[in-house]
């Protein structure tokens, strides 16, 4: 952890009051997935856009599994400012542990199920605001380094399993 702390250090030496502002609202896009959510929602209204709305929805349901359900209990990691109380945090702490980042994950997980559903444009817009979102993580001290990478491979297994499993289940035929 005292490389992982010393990254962390670092990113705060960057802290500026425009990123103090910009940072936490990055970050919050992720909040329960809510983007990735809505973004799934409308995919499953429009008949055109169905298959990848499905697959999005599968993603997400293998990452939330994955992700909440069995890797952060049983990691049980405490956040870096649990360990570093000297940090003047820019969000209110969190009752989770760290280990994988969630929010990298679930954001990570719909850029490949977009990548996989063939959605030649919005993969690469969902890329871009995954990679803000997973820097904002540490840059607001809430995770580690590593507790981010973790999150990019859920995320990417995430993605891949949810396709896989909508192709193997044919629900899309038809839409």
């Amino acid at each position: 952890m005292g490389l992982e702390l010393q990254i962390l250090n670092y990113i705060q030496t960057l802290r500026t009051p425009f990123g103090d502002f910009i940072m936490p609202l990055i970050s919050s896009l992720g909040n329960a997935g809510i983007l990735w959510i809505l973004l799934t929602i409308v995919m499953l209204i429009r008949p055109k856009t169905r298959k990848t709305g499905w697959i999005l929805l599968a993603a997400l349901l293998v990452d939330l599994i994955i992700c909440n359900l069995c890797l952060k209990p049983l990691v049980a990691r405490v956040r870096p400012y649990n360990v570093n109380r000297t940090v003047t945090l820019l969000v209110a702490p969190l009752k989770d542990y760290s280990f994988p980042s969630g929010h990298t994950a679930a954001s990570f997980a719909c850029v490949i199920a977009l990548y996989l559903a063939g959605e030649k444009w919005l993969w690469k817009i969902a890329l871009v605001i995954s990679i803000l979102i997973a820097f904002s993580r540490m840059y607001l001290y809430v995770h580690y380094p590593t507790d981010v990478l973790g999150g990019v491979i859920v995320g990417i297994f995430s993605g891949i399993i949810g396709y896989l499993i909508i192709k193997k289940a044919k629900i899309t035929k038809g839409c």
